[in-house]
């Protein structure tokens, strides 16, 4: 629900301004609060995008390709997209890509599980109070309900140059985006719990899942496993940094579309690349663990994401910037009370983590 009521809001804002997030609130807030949310949204879009770059390859490795190949092949293919091809072309693309995630309902039915359980736990879930356990939980908020998600969904709208008349489809769109990611999420986590957990195994990275799967729940669902980890990496390898270029061109008034050429907006286009090029430094360096930069970077989004939801809820009451479409009373409570409950999670989880 939160993700849908602030993917909403931040389309909305974004249609209704024709501004990226992070310019709305250096206008409103001022330099240095953009200032540090776009520094701190740059560091955790680097390290999740490294994360995607690393789940490139993992799942082809379940393929028998070298990450040497995968993960420099595919930081090309990315680029070479956004590069070389336009808003719509983008769009579509990464349109077809999302259909990857079948491949995790496939698996998740392929690994047997006890429904009847799974069905519980989505009613009455349960968290171990171990340490790692609560640093996870917080990962989970920051990647689910994600500040550059947030970003991205904004200055994706003004990009895509809609208008007030669209708000209609487009929240179609983002409820149904919402409601995906909740179900292939679900998927996920069942595949796993089935086999993985039901055996007792623990793993590392993505690849150890992929292939810990195959003896459990089959070949077939290794592989579809892998397809979804490479289909789903690859989409976001694609959109972070993105989203990044977005958010930093913003902050500085540059400007930051895909129609626009390389010498219309060196600094965009150039931003997605030190990201991308980061990234797949990073996962080809010898002996680095990425995993916990993965769950560092998750964790930073959680805290990251307090203040940007304070800035969205500011921004969508401001009349003067929003005019009819300025959120009244009661949906304003809605996301105050939104925000409250995730303030509180994440103070609990602080506390419980580190303290």
């Amino acid at each position: 629900m939160a993700l849908i009521l602030f993917q909403d809001l931040g389309a909305r804002i974004g249609v209704v301004t024709g501004q990226g997030l992070i310019g709305l609130i250096r206008q409103r807030n001022g330099a240095r609060a953009a200032s540090l949310s776009v520094v701190a949204l740059v560091l955790a879009n680097v390290g999740t995008t490294t994360a995607e770059f690393a789940g490139i390859a993992a799942g082809c490795q379940i393929f028998g390709i070298s990450k040497y190949v995968s993960v420099p092949l595919a930081a090309l293919l990315v680029s070479f997209l956004v590069l070389r091809s336009g808003f719509r072309a983008v769009e579509r693309v990464l349109l077809a890509l999302s259909a990857v995630f079948v491949a995790y309902i496939a698996a998740g039915f392929l690994a047997g599980p006890d429904w009847g359980a799974a069905m519980r736990g989505v009613v009455v879930p349960t968290l171990p109070t171990t340490r790692d356990a609560i640093i996870i939980a917080t990962a989970t908020l920051g990647t689910t309900l994600a500040p550059w998600g947030l970003a991205f969904i904004q200055s994706y709208a003004v990009d895509k140059r809609l208008t007030p008349r669209e708000l209609g489809m487009l929240r179609i769109d983002v409820v149904t985006g919402a409601v995906l990611t909740g179900v292939i999420g679900f998927f996920v986590v069942i595949a796993c719990a089935a086999t993985l957990h039901e055996s007792g195994i623990h793993i590392s990275d993505a690849s150890a899942a992929a292939a810990a799967l195959e003896p459990l729940a089959g070949h077939l669902a290794s592989e579809l496993f892998a397809v979804g980890l490479i289909g789903a990496a690859l989409l976001a390898a694609s959109i972070l940094p993105l989203s990044t270029g977005y958010a930093v061109s913003d902050f500085l008034g540059r400007p930051a579309a895909l129609d626009d050429s390389l010498g219309r907006a060196p600094l965009f286009y150039g931003t997605f690349a030190i990201v991308t090029l980061t990234g797949v430094v990073i996962v080809l360096l010898p002996g680095v663990s990425l995993v916990p930069i993965l769950v560092g970077t998750q964790v930073l989004n959680a805290v990251l994401l307090l203040p940007l939801l304070a800035y969205m809820y500011g921004i969508s009451r401001d009349r003067e910037l929003m005019g009819p479409y300025t959120a009244h009373r009661g949906v304003a409570s809605v996301y105050l009370v939104v925000i409250g409950l995730i303030s509180i999670c994440i103070a609990a989880l602080g506390l419980l983590s580190f303290g």
